[in-house]
């Protein structure tokens, strides 16, 4: 774990070492996956049968065994106990209400000139939405990216998920189902992407991919983008709490480790303004990891990339949260607001003290599926637009040609391309 104070004669440097660590994939892997998606183009349902059977020791025999039914995730989602289902379903309503509010509206109208303009917004035909298999198998994630595309109007929802062993996570079926998914495949990794992007015999290419997965599915997301849309390119997951001495230290603790345990490659990050509410946080970390079944990711995670940033005034922390830019900011003080409305660059921010990130993974509404690696100074969060184009229109009657066509003819001659211009000289008679 990294301790610095904002007054120290290092922290300039410490910190810009902080900022510009990635903590993401390498030249070699990048030139691997590559070889993969060649490899899934060249040889399509082969090439996918081969890299199941190699990396999650499953050979899909027929058509079944490749897919899995629509029967079978309505099983598991009946088969849910009471409050599993209650909690998966209230889920699904919150995110489903929150992401309503983002539908785009259609514009048409005209201008002074009488022309008519306007956009009208439609969903793509076909999103495919990778979801981890294995120990990594989260339904949260698979609703924060169905729900999203089935309320932007898309027409055909794929999943591509990988059963290590052949072994089903029956969570990610039920999630599927409450979702409404249309097609599940038994296959993961940069191959899936592959096959999603540029489609096999079996599977059906999409126009947009998203959902969240390794180093691997996040280099080949990278890789097919141009021919599909992508959400993005995400990494190791990363949280910054900022913090007075007010908070129970058992709290921040907690929260720092909600991302720890992700992956050995993920930050958790303190700001604060009390060196001694620092040690507590320190110590209670320990304490808490302790208790974790996944103990040993958060240790390798908070020691490798956990840092306690000790600042003379909180008024320090939104300059160095810009410069972070992280995927999740808690702001627990007293007057969350102030801090908030200082910080331009966060994935999501979660205000006052009650308001774990934890249950912006859950129950919260808003997207949890949000940019990474200082993404965020650029790029947003999961919402129905990723899922959407704009399309827009022109229509013009004689007088509006007449009107605005000569400043148009003057420009394309301008512009040597005098086909341009006549296109439109010939329609007023010039």
């Amino acid at each position: 774990m990294h301790r610095l104070h904002i007054s120290d004669p290092g922290f300039a440097a410490a910190f810009a070492a902080l900022v510009d660590d990635r903590r993401e994939s390498d030249a070699g892997l990048a030139r691997d996956v590559a070889a993969i998606i060649a490899d899934v183009r060249a040889r399509g349902d082969a090439a996918l049968a081969d890299y199941t059977a190699r990396f999650d020791r499953f050979t899909p025999a027929g058509d079944d065994d490749w897919r899995i039914s629509a029967a079978a995730c309505a099983d598991a989602f009946h088969a849910l106990t009471p409050d599993l289902r209650a909690a998966l379903e209230l889920a699904a309503q919150r995110i489903t209400a929150y992401h309503r509010a983002q539908l785009p509206e259609n514009r048409d109208y005209r201008d002074e000139t009488g022309v008519r303009l306007g956009a009208v917004w439609r969903g793509v035909d076909g999103a495919g939405l990778y979801v981890p298999g294995g120990r990594a198998a989260y339904p949260s994630s698979l609703l924060m990216n169905a729900i999203p595309a089935k309320v932007a109007g898309v027409e055909r929802l794929v999943i591509a998920t990988p059963t290590p062993d052949g072994q089903v996570n029956p969570l990610v079926l039920a999630a599927a189902h409450l979702a409404g998914v249309d097609e599940v495949w038994r296959i993961g990794g940069a191959q899936a992407i592959a096959a999603l992007a540029y489609g096999t015999a079996r599977i059906r290419p999409v126009d947009v991919i998203t959902g969240p997965g390794n180093a691997w599915v996040a280099e080949a997301k990278r890789q097919v983008y141009g021919v599909v849309g992508i959400d993005m390119v995400a990494g190791p997951s990363e949280i910054l709490v900022i913090a007075d001495a007010a908070n129970d230290p058992q709290w921040i603790a907690a929260d720092l480790l909600s991302q720890a345990e992700h992956d050995e490659a993920a930050q958790a990050i303190l700001i604060t303004d009390n060196a001694a509410f620092a040690d507590a946080v320190i110590d209670h970390v320990a304490r808490e990891i302790a208790l974790l079944p996944k103990a040993a990711i958060a240790q390798a995670s908070w020691d490798r990339h956990g840092t306690v940033i000790v600042v003379d005034s909180l008024d320090q922390a939104p300059a160095l949260a810009d410069r972070i830019a992280a995927e999740h900011v808690e702001i627990a003080t007293a007057d969350p607001q102030a801090l908030f409305a200082q910080i331009r660059h966060a994935g999501s921010v979660f205000m006052g003290r009650m308001t774990p990130e934890a249950i912006g993974d859950y129950v919260a509404g808003p997207n949890h599926v949000l940019p990474t690696g200082r993404r965020a100074r650029f790029s947003s969060g999961l919402s129905v637009l990723d899922f959407m184009k704009r399309t827009s229109f022109i229509a013009l009657d004689e007088a509006a040609l007449a009107a605005i066509g000569p400043a148009a003819i003057d420009l394309a001659n301008a512009e040597g391309l005098t086909a341009h211009a006549r296109s439109i000289e010939v329609r007023l008679g010039l």
